[in-house]
């Protein structure tokens, strides 16, 4: 498994050991195509569709219709690690090709995906692989987003090669399930000493933009009663929330982690502040009570005569994956001698978006110390090992008894 990676963290490697490849990259393509010639070896069935997602599927003898999906992602954050994504799309390819060689065509159609695209560091969109998938977005979206160097995702899709209409295959009304193996990108499972994660929920997530405006003036001939200090106004706010989400519930999660303020200068009082609000939890009713307590601050900045703006500019409902295929696989990892750990996933994975259309399945194995997107991303070959293992037993259940 380990050589897997570094073989295919080559494509995109940058010169301090993480890799980038942006969606519709050089890198990226040479990644997807290089993947396509591996599976193609391994006599899967072989296709890319419209928009660069790629498709390797043993077709079943029994139900050749009933299509088990199993993969992930191979585009990344700059200068990202090796193992996000790209370890869920290998696993799949080597677990379906491995049962293939012991077992033969299996009864159910497994199909293995190289999503095209989940991070959203190129273009302001994330999940754009899985969303045209399971028909929730189309090439209409791919007009709007714009790269940093002006080009259209549209464009960049056209000089990859793609964009042109192919038939298609893999619809939500075939995919009778989605399985994706991914690293936890967090410190649970190492904390609790566990072998593998199993998910239960994908958090909802609400981002927004606030924006605190009140009024420029001298640092050092202004005083302090008469001051209308968007920066003071908002450290306020940041304490407000922070202290209200851990009051609300103790799995909800509220993050500032972005602030411009204007004009930016030290020996000015900033007339108005910018910043960014992440809020994610497992439970609408939670997102929508908490949204009701950021809203209540708005009083606040009136009684200190400024003003409080409020943008939800994201928002992804929470998803509930299948009970069956949880429990069916914390009776794998049992029978395995694996420790398991059932748990809600913090991060957004494209198993949020298949698990809107499909029953779904999402496994983490270990972390270490919980780095991600970064070079020093890393996770223990033996633990790369037995969520391979765990992966290759559930598809097992579902595409052959």
């Amino acid at each position: 498994m380990s050589d897997w990676i570094k073989w295919l963290a080559s494509y995109g490697k940058t010169d301090n050991g993480g890799v980038t490849r942006l969606l519709y990259s050089e890198s990226w393509l040479e990644a997807q195509l290089a993947l396509q010639k591996q599976m193609i070896q391994r006599g899967f069935t072989v296709r890319f569709d419209e928009v660069g997602n790629l498709f390797g599927r043993y077709i079943g003898t029994d139900e050749p219709d009933s299509i088990i999906l199993t993969g992930s992602h191979i585009d990344t954050v700059q200068d990202g690690g090796q193992f996000d994504g790209a370890y869920g799309v290998l696993a799949s390819f080597l677990a379906a090709s491995e049962l293939y060689a012991e077992h033969g065509p299996p009864k159910r159609t497994i199909e293995v995906v190289s999503l095209a695209e989940e991070e959203g560091s190129r273009f302001p969109f994330t999940f754009w692989g899985s969303k045209w998938v399971t028909g929730q977005s189309d090439l209409e979206t791919a007009h709007s987003f714009i790269d940093s160097e002006g080009v259209s995702l549209q464009q960049a899709m056209k000089d990859a090669g793609f964009g042109e209409s192919v038939e298609t295959q893999s619809t939500a009304e075939t995919i009778q399930a989605f399985i994706e193996l991914h690293i936890e990108q967090g410190i649970l499972l190492e904390h609790k000493k566990k072998d593998v994660g199993v998910v239960s929920d994908i958090v909802g997530q609400r981002r927004y933009m606030i924006q605190f405006s009140g009024e420029s003036n001298h640092a050092g001939t202004t005083p302090m009663t008469m001051r209308k200090d968007a920066m003071r106004l908002t450290a306020e706010f940041i304490t407000y929330i922070t202290n209200a989400a851990e009051q609300l519930d103790p799995t909800l999660v509220a993050t500032v982690g972005r602030l411009v303020a204007s004009p930016n200068v030290p020996n000015v009082i900033a007339g108005s502040v910018e910043c960014s609000l992440d809020v994610r939890h497992a439970q609408t009713g939670i997102l929508d009570q908490f949204e009701t307590i950021v809203e209540q601050f708005e009083e606040v900045a009136k009684q200190n005569q400024m003003e409080m703006k409020r943008d939800c500019w994201l928002q992804i409902e929470p998803v509930h994956l299948s009970d069956l295929f949880v429990e069916q696989v914390l009776s794998h990892a049992d029978t395995l001698g694996f420790t398991s750990e059932r748990m809600v996933s913090g991060a957004g994975h494209d198993a949020q978006v298949f698990g809107l259309t499909c029953p779904t399945l999402l496994l983490f194995v270990p972390s270490e110390k919980g780095i991600s997107h970064s070079p020093l991303e890393w996770t223990d070959p033996e633990a790369l090992e037995k969520g391979l293992k765990l992966l290759k037993a559930q598809l097992y259940s579902l595409a052959y008894e």
